[in-house]
């Protein structure tokens, strides 16, 4: 009886697999785990991840220096990575491959953000044609108008208690 498939291909499927250390797969071999399957092999996606976390935080960094929100923003980005590795054909361009979410990333949700209006910065000088001008707020102290007003009322009251007849 003949095999349907050569026997060292059908004897191999049969082996049971070894563990691999993926601490000690060079990155290529990581993503090539990486792609295997419907999901990522989640140790391999581990290390990944671990050798690449700073990476991805550095190009936020970059980008946005003083944005609260890069912690959320490089979480989505190992998101992307993990649903989209499998598409990626070059392993050896992962970093590049890295970088380009991320700034993707940023820049779609900047874009987001200015669709949203953002709130006014009383500490920031507004922006007009001609250039900066600080904001001019209202003050709650009275006005010229406001000040006529109680003093011509007090000046009344002061005329109304000295006509009262003295007892």
């Amino acid at each position: 009886m003949s095999h349907p498939f050569p026997v060292s291909w059908s004897v191999a499927g049969a082996m049971p697999q070894v563990p691999v250390q993926v601490e000690k797969l060079s990155n290529y071999d990581l993503i090539l785990q990486c792609q295997v399957g419907l999901r990522p092999e989640k140790g391999a996606f581990a290390e990944l991840l671990r050798r690449y976390q700073s990476h991805v935080e550095k190009v936020l960094y970059h980008l946005a220096p003083d944005w609260s929100d890069r912690a959320d923003l490089a979480q989505e980005v190992w998101i992307r990575v993990y649903r989209n590795i499998r598409r990626l054909q070059e392993p050896p361009k992962f970093r590049g491959w890295l970088s380009r979410i991320a700034t993707n990333l940023f820049y779609d949700e900047l874009r987001k953000r200015k669709r949203i209006s953002s709130p006014l910065s009383l500490d920031a000088p507004r922006s007009v044609e001609d250039g900066e001008m600080d904001w001019e707020i209202a003050s709650d102290d009275p006005g010229p108008a406001e000040d006529l007003i109680t003093r011509e009322f007090y000046d009344q009251l002061r005329e109304a208690i000295a006509d009262l007849p003295k007892s």
